[in-house]
């Protein structure tokens, strides 16, 4: 089982066109190669004055195909073959419902929490992330030659953190090379908007890091291009107008980390750690 995996969420609404045509399977999966997506991509973003990238699934061969028409008519193919759905990434069931515990989550700046992260760094070092419900606060603790633990007061940081819900204590250890990956490439435009990232933990451990990315089209007004409040979900990260309807010009990425493999006590604490 992979301990790291990301994803990225594009809503039919931030496309000029989205067609759906629902057969057998409820929501198609194929796979493809990461490399050669992005040599794609790569190459279709040197056309003058591109009048938009189409993408259609499933080609005759069950092949991903991607269309490019430019300003000057020029009409550049690919074609990319698809894997076999048993090869691609498993769904994480987070269970968000149900009579079983909810998974406790928090969620602060993305600047704030990249910046944790960086600090916590040793060589081949692991991290413990430790929730407490009371006082509310959440624990980052490096584990390498040394310890080196930052910890973040929810009542006394309020600027720092944008929601917080935890009814229990939990405290799980992971590698830090995949924190590392779930904050390394954090679109400059969240950092500098200072939009949030949010953390959801389950009582297996598995946890969840979710940054959301607004959208902004060419012909959206100077206003329209102004950060937006952020609204947190059980499904995912959003944005709000002032009547608190949500703007549809919004994406997110999340990564799930799996913890270390070690011996815990019951409630997710590590053996020897105090309540």
């Amino acid at each position: 089982m992979s301990s790291l995996q990301a994803r990225v969420y594009f809503r039919k609404e931030l496309f000029k066109e989205y067609h759906f045509r629902r057969g057998r399977q409820r929501r198609p999966r194929f796979g493809v190669s990461l490399s050669v997506l992005i040599d794609c991509l790569s190459a279709f973003t040197f056309s003058s004055g591109n009048m938009g990238l189409e993408l259609r699934y499933p080609g005759p061969d069950m092949q991903l195909l991607l269309k490019l028409m430019d300003s000057n008519r020029i009409c550049t193919d690919a074609e990319i073959r698809t894997r076999i759905p048993e090869t691609t990434p498993r769904e994480y069931d987070f269970n968000l419902g149900g009579d079983g515990p909810q998974p406790l989550s928090f969620a602060i700046k993305s600047a704030a929490l990249k910046e944790i992260i960086e600090d916590l760094e040793w060589p081949g070092s692991s991290i413990v992330l430790t929730v407490h419900p009371d006082p509310p606060r959440v624990t980052f603790r490096g584990e390498g030659h040394g310890d080196l633990q930052i910890e973040l007061f929810y009542n006394a940081q309020s600027d720092l953190f944008i929601s917080f819900q935890c009814d229990r204590r939990a405290s799980f250890r992971y590698k830090y090379k995949h924190l590392k990956a779930t904050t390394a490439n954090i679109p400059a435009s969240i950092v500098k908007d200072n939009r949030g990232s949010k953390l959801t933990v389950n009582d297996n451990g598995l946890l969840r890091v979710q940054h959301m990315i607004s959208i902004r089209s060419s012909s959206s007004s100077t206003a329209g291009n102004q950060p937006q409040p952020q609204f947190f979900t059980s499904q995912g990260l959003g944005t709000t107008t002032g009547q608190g309807s949500p703007m549809p010009r919004v994406s997110y990425t999340e990564f799930f980390v799996m913890p270390e493999e070690e011996p815990l006590s019951a409630g997710g604490q590590m053996d020897g750690e105090a309540s």
